[in-house]
């Protein structure tokens, strides 16, 4: 019989230190479905144009997920200025291998650990899980950590996932004189503190390193972004979708009829918003079916 799947489940908060860098601490919120579990475990990883924005951000995505028998946990990483690429990679590798280490203190199993991001944390969930043995990436020590980072599966909540690609779109539409999302104006100089220089964000991009015919790994994804949304080009979400899966890699897409970028922050009580939630969770939990784990999703 699955655990708890009467009713919703009850959540806890926590607040754990996974990293340190020089004596300061790097936290995780964990967001804790209560119930014997076992439960999947997801990374999320906070949106902010690589430069702004806390493990704080997604508080109402995460504490439904949990409701529905996820457990999250929302990661702080170094941001510029004080630290750009590959920096908040290697956080986000360390942070893989402490959620293996632990994942059994909070009724999941390492099998079970996946990523999820949010824009610009999107994009970086989908380059970890792409190259978890890059040594860039791996450089941090984790005390106990016999685990690799490997991800069971990906959540992409519309992702920035051709940096170089977004960086000039961006820049055509600055100066083309039409109406555009006030974001952009943001991100143009958020690209430059992060990737320093275009080399970088090429190196860094999903969907050019699939197209550059590199070995990745290619687990299972969520890709789900509105289909007005003007912030994240749906060229580059069309070309990234064909190459992934070109590539072996199994892909769900969801596109939301009549939304824009960041729908679910802006419109958390929207049914649009709560539906794509509830897909999220279905998702993730049909991944841990797949390693052998018993689901505990409800209604509710």
């Amino acid at each position: 019989m699955e655990p708890n799947a009467t009713r919703p489940h009850d959540v806890s908060v926590q607040e754990v230190e996974y990293l340190r860098h020089a004596g300061e601490g790097l936290l995780a919120r964990m967001y804790l479905p209560q119930g014997p579990g076992p439960f999947p475990l997801v990374c999320q990883v906070h949106g902010g144009a690589w430069c702004r924005g806390s493990r704080l951000d997604e508080d109402r995505l995460n504490r439904e997920l949990a409701r529905l028998g996820v457990v999250v946990a929302a990661v702080d990483f170094r941001m510029p200025p004080q630290a750009a690429y590959p920096a908040s990679l290697a956080d986000l590798h360390a942070a893989m291998r402490w959620l293996k280490l632990h994942a059994r203190q909070w009724n999941a199993h390492p099998s079970g650990v996946g990523l999820m991001g949010v824009s610009s944390g999107a994009h970086q969930a989908m380059l970890l899980a792409m190259r978890p043995t890059d040594p860039r990436y791996a450089a941090l020590p984790v005390d106990g950590a016999a685990h690799d980072a490997r991800a069971a599966f990906v959540v992409l909540c519309w992702p920035v996932i051709d940096p170089l690609g977004r960086y000039r779109y961006a820049l055509d539409l600055q100066r083309s004189g039409q109406p555009y999302p006030e974001a952009i104006d943001r991100v143009i100089p958020d690209h430059l503190r992060y990737w320093k220089d275009e080399a970088s964000m090429d190196e860094g991009s999903p969907l050019r390193i699939l197209a550059r015919g590199e070995p990745v790994d290619t687990p299972p994804v969520f890709y789900l972004q509105g289909d007005q949304d003007l912030v994240h080009p749906r060229a580059h979400l069309d070309s990234f979708v064909l190459a992934y899966r070109a590539a072996g890699g199994p892909l769900t897409l969801q596109l939301i009829e009549g939304e824009a970028e960041g729908f679910i922050h802006k419109k958390p009580d929207a049914p649009a918003s709560l539906a794509a939630i509830e897909d999220i969770a279905h998702f993730v939990q049909a991944q841990v079916r797949g390693v052998g784990l018993p689901s505990p999703l409800m209604k509710g």
